[in-house]
């Protein structure tokens, strides 16, 4: 990581089983990691990219099934 700062992870309401996504924000970069998973290296986001995603999930880009 490229800042001492400590990430504060949160997982989502949605989150009921224990297998959970977490984020965090860093240094203007959004950390994401399997709960299940801590010890291993988080992907990473820009800003602009973790607003695309976000903006995509709130319009349906995306579908589980």
């Amino acid at each position: 990581m490229a800042t001492n700062e400590t990430p504060e992870w949160r997982k989502s309401s949605y989150c009921t089983n224990g297998t959970c996504i977490e984020v965090a924000e860093v240094a203007g970069e959004f950390l994401i990691r399997d709960s299940k998973s801590p010890a291993q290296s988080p992907l990473r986001f820009t800003a602009d990219e973790w607003t695309a995603f976000v903006r995509g999930v709130n319009e349906g880009e995306f579908t589980f099934e």
